[in-house]
């Protein structure tokens, strides 16, 4: 039996990539200036997992940072800090011979859109390093984003149709056989398909992390628009209609939470970049919620307040990540408890 966990369950670590010169971004110094605000306020809750370039990049890293014991670094390549979408999925794994997996999926740059081979190696080399060697791990052939797949731990997931079927990703499977891989690796009992188009500028191709979240086994947050004017404002009304059409486990209609959405956020091309507030990530004890200097900031938080009740809520400047087209929840990836690992 496979159980996929939910985000709110005790974590051991958070993992995160560090930016480097050889990157995207244009505004590095900015985009730092994000990541030490994020790796201190992560490392105040629990262990935090820099993966750096190499001995530089982390005396770099370490220069930035007051490195308190509950920061480690693991030194390997990677094209990309998005490690939602690269690095392994922990799932509880019940069988004779263990009790957990992680498990390393294939990654091909969000539908070979950019260079991914070091990105689609990562695992290998994480698997390899003390920290997490001599747990069961599993590598699948099948593309698969962490970004694109919302488990509330019980045996539902939540995806969209967009991102799972699209011809970029598997394009030698069928809709039914990808349903059936996600029943197999990830113990989905159930699956909640959202239709729904990205957001301007995620080139994702609709990752659910950017517009509809697990809170807790019965509530889902989502992103939402009520500016007639703004070219998201149909297709974000549609989505919402079929939030409400979804039913829990149990039968009972969802509490659904309207996330607003920040005014837009222009590149220098004039290009829309993907703001939002569900790329929400979930540590112990606390919630970590992007905010972009808009007044539209206090209301999501607000609102995602009175969904973790029991949890600190953590305003967190993402402004400069998204002029790479992700937020927070892209740039992290949370490790379950049940993975002890060797820190």
């Amino acid at each position: 039996m496979i159980r996929f966990p939910a985000e709110w369950e005790p974590q051991s670590a958070v993992v995160i990539a560090w930016p480097h010169s050889s990157g995207d971004f244009t505004n590095l110094s900015a985009v730092e200036d994000s990541y030490h605000f994020i790796a201190t306020t992560i490392s105040r809750f629990q262990p935090l997992i820099i993966v750096c370039k190499n001995g530089e990049h982390q005396a770099h890293i370490q220069s930035l940072l007051n490195h308190g014991e509950r920061i480690h670094f693991v030194q390997a390549n990677y094209n990309d800090i998005w490690v939602r979408d690269t690095v392994f999925l922990s799932l509880e794994w019940q069988h004779p011979k263990a009790k957990l997996q992680l498990v390393n999926f294939r990654f091909n740059g969000w539908g070979n859109k950019y260079p991914h081979d070091a990105d689609n190696a990562l695992n290998l080399a994480l698997f390899a390093h003390p920290i997490f060697k001599g747990h069961p791990t599993a590598t699948v052939d099948l593309v698969l984003e962490g970004g694109s797949v919302e488990s509330d731990g019980q045996g539902t997931v939540m995806t969209t149709k967009n991102c799972l079927f699209n011809p970029n990703r598997n394009p030698g499977l069928s809709e039914q056989a990808i349903t059936g891989q996600l029943t197999r690796y990830l113990g989905a009992k159930r699956i909640l398909w959202v239709e729904q188009s990205n957001l301007a500028g995620d080139d994702t191709d609709a990752h659910i992390d950017t517009l509809a979240r697990f809170c807790d086994a019965n509530t889902i947050a989502y992103t939402s628009c009520d500016d007639r004017e703004d070219a998201h404002y149909q297709s974000l009304k549609n989505m919402e209609a079929q939030l409400k059409s979804l039913r829990t486990a149990a039968g009972e209609p969802y509490k659904l939470v309207a996330l607003p959405m920040p005014k837009p956020i222009m590149d220098e091309n004039g290009q829309r970049l993907p703001a939002n507030y569900a790329n929400f990530l979930i540590i112990n004890e606390a919630v970590m919620v992007p905010v972009y200097d808009d007044p539209m900031d206090k209301v999501a938080i607000e609102r995602l307040t009175a969904c973790f009740p029991d949890r600190q809520i953590i305003p967190t400047p993402c402004r400069p990540l998204v002029h790479q087209y992700g937020s927070l929840h892209c740039a992290s990836m949370q490790v379950p408890a049940f993975v002890t690992l060797n820190l």
